[in-house]
């Protein structure tokens, strides 16, 4: 129920972290994936490794984003970055950054992907949320607010998308291991006036009833089963993997 085989998928934010994972996770289900990466030289050394395609793409130009028509089987938005600031402190610049690749590009590539999907009467939107996109936490202002603008556009996408074959979900993890988690440890010891070697216990996983980060591969395994036939009548969710973060 989880070959892929015969599907093309398409992934931002492709080439390291979350990203990669999916694009690995979906590759191995048979999917032919495109990595979508504003760093081209890593998209391609990736797509190269899994006979896939590269494609070097500044999503927060969303004015060049306006014109793409993509054909795709399956997209997963998952591009995005952190910044952790005080609101009073926080640039009105990287706000507007955050929102353009996290909340504006998935829009438009959502938009540039459904006509083809519809035309097949077959699709899968998978948008790489989080926690964050449930629950807040603060010096978070611009990822939060992202993230809860990405779960209602998923959701809509759910429901305009049902009648011709399109599901759309969100994956919610807690923290995972990656690279941008990793960047975030020395502004999070300094907002919250820590030692560096404390936020992992006292920040970062307080949370959580599981005191681990999740895995890069626990969130891909989900999505290649949110793009499988077994996850058909699975649309307009939000699914958690925070380690019991949002059960409280």
């Amino acid at each position: 129920m989880t070959d892929l085989h015969g599907r093309t998928a398409l992934v931002t934010g492709g080439a390291s972290g979350i990203g990669a994972a999916c694009a690995r996770a979906l590759a191995a289900a048979g999917a032919r994936v495109t990595v979508a990466d504003i760093d081209g030289d890593a998209a391609g050394a990736l797509a190269a490794e899994l006979g896939g395609e590269a494609w070097q793409v500044d999503l927060t130009d969303v004015r060049a984003l306006d014109g793409v028509r993509l054909d795709t089987d399956i997209l997963v938005n998952n591009a995005g970055v952190q910044h952790v600031s005080p609101i009073e402190e926080f640039d009105p610049e990287r706000f507007s950054f955050i929102l353009r690749l996290m909340l504006e590009a998935p829009f438009l590539l959502i938009r540039a992907a459904l006509p083809a999907m519809y035309d097949r009467g077959h699709g899968r939107i998978i948008n790489v949320s989080s926690v964050h996109g449930l629950r807040a936490s603060p010096f978070k202002s611009a990822y939060v607010a992202a993230k809860h603008g990405l779960e209602g556009l998923s959701k809509v996408t759910a429901l305009e998308g049902a009648a011709h074959g399109v599901t759309s979900n969100c994956v919610n993890p807690g923290y995972v291991r990656t690279p941008l988690v990793e960047r975030q440890i020395a502004d999070q010891a300094r907002v919250h006036g820590i030692p560096e070697s404390e936020v992992l216990e006292t920040v970062l996983l307080t949370e959580s009833a599981i005191k681990r980060l999740v895995e890069p591969e626990e969130v891909a395994a989900l999505a290649v089963w949110l793009a499988s036939a077994a996850a058909a009548m699975v649309t307009g969710a939000s699914h958690t993997m925070d380690g019991g973060w949002s059960a409280r």
